[in-house]
């Protein structure tokens, strides 16, 4: 990717508490468990919503450079051979762009005007 754009990560509420609180963070379980940090761009972040937190409703989505995480960013093909940011380093709190809570509702949750 030669662009600059941001990236998302969906935390789940204690996730993001424990993460702004240490200043740096591993990732969920699941980032853990595949030994990098799962990010989606802006055109993939609501079906990932939908499919891995589908009834979760104190969620916090959270923006990132692309260009900002460096080479450990890889873009690596995925759900549906779709390419997606998969970052093989810890997150520090100073790489976050913005942070905005990811409510649910009737029909699934409500993202942030613009963004897309």
């Amino acid at each position: 990717m030669t662009h600059r754009m941001l990236i998302l990560k969906i935390f789940r509420r204690p996730e993001w508490n424990a993460f702004r609180d240490a200043g740096v963070t591993r990732g969920a379980p699941v980032d853990l468990a595949d030994g990098y940090i799962h990010f989606s761009t802006a055109a993939q972040v609501a079906e990932t919503a939908a499919k891995y937190f589908a009834t979760e409703s104190d969620l916090v989505l959270v923006a990132f450079d692309d260009a900002r995480l460096g080479p450990e960013l890889k873009w690596e093909p995925a759900r549906g051979g779709a390419l997606f940011p998969h970052l093989y380093r810890p997150l520090s709190i100073s790489d976050v762009v913005w942070d905005k809570s990811l409510p649910l509702g009737a029909t699934g949750h409500i993202f942030p005007e613009g963004l897309w």
